[in-house]
């Protein structure tokens, strides 16, 4: 039965964007790079829900030796295949970060409307240092002036799935990042 699902699943994808070993990888390396530049710091990191829960988890048992982990649940989207503009905070921190290291984590850069929004709600709210690290990036979809200070990939324009990311709530639980198949958002 699992297996029927899992095949149904990939029926909508067009094909891997990137595989299981490639996001295995580059997450490797970016908690490397972080753990280098936060030495003898605790950094925070905030995941964004729902889409970067997944690449949170991985990355942090990647940073050493020590880093915290809170969550935000911040929506724009709605069940849509575009960012609505309209920003709400459904969910916020559970602890102060006045004076300390944060990076926030979010699954995927794109028209940067969200992050640009969340990223002054946290600065406002006095950390020490506030970064970004971001799974994707979508520069070519750019609306708002935000950089991620840390990339796993820059991809194409294209509506991906997987490794967290989703559609209507589906496809979240992919062990790889696809392109879906238009027919699939396109009802």
């Amino acid at each position: 039965m699992a297996s029927e699902i899992r095949s149904e699943m990939e029926n909508d994808i067009e094909r891997v964007l990137l595989t299981e070993e490639q996001l295995r990888q580059r997450v490797k390396e970016l908690g490397a790079q972080i753990s280098a530049d936060y030495v003898g710091r605790d950094p925070v990191l905030i995941s964004v829900l729902r889409g970067s829960f997944v690449f949170m988890a991985d990355l942090a048992r990647q940073i050493q030796p020590y880093c915290r982990v809170d969550f935000m649940a911040v929506s724009s989207y709605g069940s849509g295949t575009s960012s609505s503009g309209q920003v709400n905070i459904q969910k916020d921190l559970t602890e102060p970060i006045e004076g300390k290291d944060i990076i926030v984590v979010e699954d995927i850069l794109d028209s940067g409307n969200t992050l640009y929004y969340l990223m002054q709600v946290l600065q406002a709210r006095n950390p020490a240092s506030i970064r970004l690290a971001t799974l994707l990036d979508k520069p070519e979809r750019r609306a708002k002036p935000i950089k991620s200070d840390y990339v796993g990939f820059t991809v194409p324009d294209e509506f991906v799935v997987g490794y967290g990311l989703d559609y209507n709530e589906r496809y979240r639980n992919l062990p790889y990042i696809g392109v879906l198949k238009p027919r699939v958002y396109e009802k």
